[in-house]
């Protein structure tokens, strides 16, 4: 990468290898039925496996790399929900009671009284019932293989030693490629919460428990002079899995306390260290009831970060990078939207990627711009074609940035 180059980032999921899936396959359960085991040749195999994506990652052209969240445990070969379910491993106060997103009842919201309803019945997957349920359309829905459990006593950190092995990991793959930094995702108090609540007495007393357990982790990561990526959809997602469809005013009374939750956890972090992700979740189906972009781009902003990445690449929400017209981003604070996506087989031709990049450029300024993936390149895409798509990624920097710099 040249001088003249927009930097480049990507969301935070990367394919794993094949050894590394087949080891994680082979971990035991502990006994709480979800908690995998970690043993030496296993985390030998995983700092090889980090130090050797971060070193690929620098060959096609990405300036902040990760660790692909190749650290955090898979309970199934290919999981989606490894961004997620990783973290049930590293707290305490949570046990498996049968009973998850996907099973619990369905709950119709009020106006004034919004509720996270199953799964299923997400507006999007209950408009196209038919396609989420036919196997040959490629998005049928079902049960994870991931085991989600339920807060059921006092939440508490016992993560400490998972995140100082993947702190271990990414930083000596940042040494061996040369890189100056590089950032870790974890989870949000809100997207924490997703889980049933069995123990505090009501949503927004577990939201905030979260937030205190979380904050440990946040810490650590950026005590190690990394970047700490929020991973945070609920703020967009959860949306879709109110029924009936709320209102954008109630809809934004009951973000504005995640919003608050995790500031709440990132106080005294400084925010050059911290990046925030939100996104319309990865699954990959019409998603004609996403909300809007314009109803929350201020509610990403109130997070103490200063970069923001956001889905900016799918046939949903591309059109979107004109709300940038209208939206004034604060002084200081820098986007990373996604200019490649992860819902799409076609790897995106560099010339295109460089035409995204150049949208927002002009609207935001050149320097204010980090070139990014849609969403985790993992467990959506065939490794081969992932690849694909950050070397196209790195290619379209490199061209918007001789045009722009």
């Amino acid at each position: 990468m040249s001088d003249r180059s927009i930097p480049v980032t990507h969301a935070g999921s990367l394919p794993r290898t094949e050894e590394l899936i087949a080891a994680n396959a082979a971990r035991e359960l502990e006994p709480d039925g979800f908690t995998l085991r970690r043993t030496p040749e296993f985390e030998t195999l995983l700092s090889q496996a980090v130090t050797d994506l971060v070193v690929r990652q620098r060959s096609y052209g990405v300036t902040v790399p990760g660790d692909g969240e190749y650290g955090h445990a898979m309970t199934s070969a290919v999981d989606y929900g490894a961004w997620w379910s990783y973290v049930f491993q590293r707290v305490g106060g949570l046990e498996l009671t049968g009973e998850d997103l996907f099973s619990w009842p369905h709950v119709e919201s009020s106006p004034g009284n919004i509720q996270l309803t199953n799964m299923l019945h997400r507006r999007d997957w209950v408009r196209f019932s038919q396609a989420y349920s036919d196997p040959r359309s490629g998005i049928a829905t079902g049960k994870t293989a991931t085991a989600f459990p339920s807060t059921t006593g006092e939440l508490s950190w016992r993560g400490q030693a998972a995140v100082d092995s993947d702190i271990a990991n990414l930083s000596a793959g940042l040494d061996a490629a040369g890189a100056e930094t590089g950032f870790l995702t974890s989870l949000s108090p809100g997207s924490g919460a997703r889980i049933p609540n069995r123990h505090y007495a009501n949503e927004e007393d577990h939201i905030w428990a979260w937030a205190e357990v979380m904050r440990h982790e946040y810490q650590a990561i950026t005590d190690a002079g990394l970047i700490v990526q929020i991973d945070d959809p609920s703020v967009a997602e959860n949306w879709d899995q109110i029924s009936p469809e709320p209102s954008v005013e109630d809809y934004r009374r009951f973000t504005q306390i995640r919003i608050e939750a995790l500031n709440w956890a990132l106080r005294g972090i400084p925010e050059e260290q911290v990046r925030f992700h939100l996104c319309w979740g990865s699954w990959h189906g019409p998603h004609t009831t996403d909300i809007e972009f314009r109803h929350i781009v201020d509610l990403m902003l109130g997070v103490n970060a200063k970069y923001y990445a956001f889905e900016a690449a799918n046939a949903r929400h591309e059109h979107e990078y004109r709300i940038w017209e209208d939206v004034s981003l604060p002084e200081g604070k820098v986007i990373a939207p996604g200019v490649v996506s992860h819902a799409t087989n076609v790897v995106e031709h560099p010339e295109l990627v460089a035409q995204r990049i150049e949208r927002f450029a002009r609207l935001v300024g050149a320097e204010n711009v980090i070139a990014s993936t849609d969403c985790g390149l993992g467990g959506r895409l065939h490794p081969q074609i992932a690849h694909a798509k950050l070397e196209t990624l790195g290619l379209g920097a490199a061209l918007a940035g001789q045009r722009l710099l």
